[in-house]
């Protein structure tokens, strides 16, 4: 097995034995077994936009197949692990640890787990049968770091989440859907740049801060799913809405598509 398997397997059980001594291997999935919980997004988009590699998992052996213990593996070899008791039902208690690999060989790792799990369409399987001794050739390896500028996006919107946006209040008081955005150069950190409006409201209106409310970027993405493709876009981006469901580039005389929501 992996050394790095080995001790992400170590640290699980160990984990587990200390906050639940009386657990049998019978009452696990396998005896125990160590899955890699690869089928959600894949080893390379978490590697790149979360900073570690999918998630690793013990699960009960019972009817309901609850996590026993979650550990994440982030690149720098930090173990984060979580036991939960009650069959699967309590809150996880955390415990962590440090990884004895460097970050290369931890790269390593993922680059063979990406061609022999998610390459060979092996979804969510015990560790133990997936072959990740060794290391990656060249290409293998040149080819996993090609893809970080593919999930740059991704990146900067899971950046931005938590920055504010600015809100006409006619969007929520009246039940519209946003129409029109601008981002602007931010006033700080906290800020993305993005002011949105219904798009017809007068100069007098937007003028008043009383009209405006603060939204976070997540929050303007779940009322507005749509603006999800333009969130990252320059400074200077002016967008409009052409439809029920599409936004696009601003431009000289392109008019508001105007709608409430339903």
């Amino acid at each position: 097995m992996n050394k790095i398997f080995a001790q992400v397997q170590e640290y699980m059980h160990k984990a587990l034995d200390e906050k639940h001594p009386s657990l049998k291997k019978s009452d696990l999935e396998k005896d125990g077994a160590v899955f890699y919980m690869n089928g959600k997004n894949g080893t390379e988009f978490d590697w790149y936009v979360n900073d570690h590699l999918p998630c690793f998992f013990i699960f009960y052996n019972d009817k309901e197949n609850l996590g026993a213990v979650k550990a994440t593996l982030y690149t720098d070899g930090g173990l984060s692990v979580y036991v939960y008791g009650d069959r699967g039902h309590a809150d996880p208690v955390e415990m962590n640890y440090m990884i004895e690999a460097d970050e290369k060989e931890i790269l390593y790792l993922a680059v063979l787990l990406a061609k022999n799990a998610d390459g060979n369409k092996v979804w969510d399987d015990d560790i133990s049968k997936l072959d990740c001794e060794g290391v990656p050739d060249e290409e293998e390896l040149k080819v996993f770091l090609s893809l970080k500028d593919a999930f740059e996006p991704m990146v900067e919107r899971k950046n931005m989440m938590g920055q504010i946006v600015m809100v006409s209040k006619k969007v929520r008081e009246g039940g519209f859907k946003i129409g029109y955005g601008v981002r602007d150069e931010p006033v700080d950190e906290n800020d993305s740049g993005w002011f949105f409006s219904v798009g017809d409201e007068t100069d007098e209106y937007i003028n008043d801060t009383g009209n405006i409310e603060i939204w976070s970027v997540n929050s303007a993405l779940m009322y507005e799913p749509a603006l999800m493709e333009f969130i990252t876009e320059p400074y200077g981006t002016g967008i409009v809405r052409v439809s029920s469901d599409k936004f696009e580039p601003d431009e000289p005389g392109k008019e508001v598509f105007i709608e409430k929501k339903k």
